[in-house]
Formats: structure tokens, C-alpha cells, sequence
């Protein structure tokens, strides 16, 4: 998924209010921003495949490290450890942890079977939406949506920044996920993870958005 991990980060504000957009979202995506740099030192692999799938032309040949069940809870307890050592807010721990975890499990409902569940080889699984583009357009959509609104909802502009840079992130999103659908496939391995890389600007960004939103109910 692309989406779907974004909106369970915006959603999540509900839930852990003192906790920035920023943390939440890079719990939300912390396995996808860490297997670019995997990617880049070898670590784990991926081959240009059109039509792999009709959503995406990726095979993810192995990512052990960075996707399989036992290393997602590996990462949202570091996350989560890290998290109330500094911010001492243990149900923002809870939620981040949660995020982390998050992202396998919509993984595995997109996914073709190629999601492992532990490092060392075993059975891979996966549900298969990206065999559907409808499908997955409509279900990426309205989390999407859903986590937008409860975003807005629990959260308000203190200015025009907060206003504009959230509309801004929304549309900025939603046209990356289009291009992905419509545009051709990355042209080489090195370029995509490079371009991966980019979805630390989206972390930058929750943590610009929360210093000009600020959240409407204080659990």
C-alpha cells in the first residue's frame, strides 16, 4: 500500500494527540523507509517487473530485514522504546508501536504471497489487492479519506500555514499515488531506492504541519 499508511498515520492523531503527525508517520512507514537504504547496501532485493502485478511492476525478491512480521515487531519495540525514553507518553508508545506493526498487515492484504514472516526463509504470504486496480484504488481511497477526515476533525489550523500545508500534503499525496498507477516503471534498482528516499520529506513535513495544527481534544 501507499496510501493506506499515510491514512493510519493521520488517523492515529485521535488517538495520541500529544504525539507529533511527524512521529506518527514515520511509524506508520518505518518498514518503507528503511528498505531503501537496505536496498541501496545489498542487503535486500527487488526486481523490475512489469506486470508483476497490475498495480505495481516491483518483485520483491527478499526483504527479510525490513518487511517480515518478527522484524516488524523488532522495529515498533525499538520505535516504541525510543519513543517514551524521550517523550515519556506510554500511550504514544502504544500507538507508534502499533503504527509500525501496521504496515506489515496492510502489506500482507496487498501484497501478492511474498511477505515473510520471519528472516531466515519460511513460508511468504500475502492477499493479493494489487491483483485488482480497482480494488485497490477503492480501498487505498477510502482509508485514505477516512484518515484525512479524522485528521482534520481532531486537529486545527493556528494559521494559514496549517491550513494550506495540510491541503498541500493531501494533494501532493494523492498525485504521487496516481503517477505511481499511470506512470512508466522506475528505469533501475539505484533510482528507485534513491527515490524512495523521499518519503522522509513527508516525515519533515508532518512535523512542519503539527507546529501550525494544533489537536482540538486532549486525551
Amino acid at each position: 500500500m501507499f496510501l493506506g499508511h499515510y491514512a493510519v498515520g493521520l488517523g492515529a492523531k485521535k488517538l495520541t494527540p500529544y504525539t507529533s503527525l511527524g512521529t506518527l508517520l514515520m511509524a506508520a512507514q518505518t518498514l518503507d523507509l528503511l528498505w531503501p537504504t537496505f536496498l541501496s547496501l545489498g542487503i535486500e532485493q527487488v526486481r523490475i517487473d512489469p506486470g508483476n502485478t497490475p498495480v505495481t511492476p516491483l518483485d520483491f525478491v527478499s526483504y527479510p530485514w525490513s518487511h517480515s512480521l518478527l522484524m516488524s515487531l523488532v522495529w515498533a519495540a525499538v520505535f516504541a522504546g525510543f519513543y517514551l525514553f524521550f517523550r515519556r507518553y506510554p500511550r504514544g508508545a502504544a500507538v507508534v508501536a502499533g503504527l509500525v506493526v501496521s504496515h506489515w498487515v496492510l502489506d500482507v492484504i496487498s501484497h501478492r504471497p511474498d511477505m515473510p514472516l520471519w528472516p531466515w526463509g519460511g513460508p511468504r504470504i500475502g492477499l493479493g489487492l494489487w491483483y485488482s486496480v480497482p480494488a485497490t484504488i477503492v480501498v487505498e481511497g477510502l482509508s485514505f479519506i477516512l484518515g484525512i477526515w479524522l485528521y482534520a476533525t481532531n486537529t486545527e489550523p493556528v494559521d494559514n500555514i496549517g491550513r494550506y500545508a495540510f491541503t498541500a500534503f493531501v494533494l501532493v499525496l494523492a498525485g504521487i499515488y496516481a503517477a505511481n498507477l499511470l506512470g512508466p516503471p522506475p528505469t533501475d534498482t539505484r533510482t528507485l531506492a534513491l527515490v524512495a528516499q523521499g518519503q522522509w520529506l513527508f516525515v519533515v513535513w508532518g512535523y512542519l504541519l503539527d507546529r501550525h495544527r494544533v489537536a482540538i481534544r486532549q486525551w
